[in-house]
């Protein structure tokens, strides 16, 4: 099992980072929130989880181990694949999932694409009393500036999984209903509440 990775960051998008280790390049799917630490980093260490499937082998990286944990709780639940873990820690933020899934706050669990009432209801059910004794302390996010932000949140959804034109539509909605200076992690989250 990989643990981790330490190295430069050769490629950064807001779903996936290739992360130089000594001359090999890992690929590793990453959330908007583990996206906000590295956006202004040239290299740095990322905890990592191996999703392995009957077709597919895929790297998770996470900027912190609390991520990792809530992301190791979210796909043990019935029904929560990583995928969706993922959608999840790009819809919102890691202490705000486990402040919602604490609190029963079926609404807000809802809002994140893929989440639908029963998914939220199952969540809440298997991770409360577990998310209620562990210490969730996650670091603010970072911003970041970035002339071409509309095309990098048109991206970062159809590495989602979202396709391109609902994901271009999103975001055009998400561009005119907020301010000027809205960072991409922001806009990437209002869009996904546009879908």
């Amino acid at each position: 099992m990989i643990a981790f990775v330490r190295g430069n960051f050769v490629q950064k998008q807001p779903a996936r980072v290739v992360v130089d280790v000594n001359g090999v390049g890992y690929d590793l799917q990453i959330s908007l929130h583990t996206y906000s630490f590295i956006a202004n980093k040239e290299s740095g260490l990322l905890y990592t989880y191996l999703h392995i499937t009957e077709n597919a082998q895929t790297l998770y990286g996470f900027a912190e181990l609390e991520e990792k944990e809530l992301f190791l709780n979210l796909i043990g639940v019935s029904g929560v694949g990583a995928a969706t873990a993922r959608m999840m820690l790009s819809g919102m933020k890691p202490e705000e999932i486990a402040k919602a899934i604490i609190q029963g706050n079926t609404k807000q669990l809802e809002s994140i694409k893929g989440i639908g009432k029963k998914s939220a209801e199952r969540l809440i059910v298997e991770l409360r009393d577990k998310l209620g004794k562990q210490s969730v302390n996650f670091l603010p996010t970072n911003t970041m500036a970035d002339t071409n932000i509309g095309y990098d949140a048109v991206i970062a959804l159809v590495s989602l999984g979202i396709a391109k034109p609902a994901a271009e539509q999103a975001v055009k909605k998400a561009m005119t209903s907020t301010t000027e200076n809205i960072v991409l992690e922001d806009l990437i989250k209002n869009a996904l509440k546009n879908l």
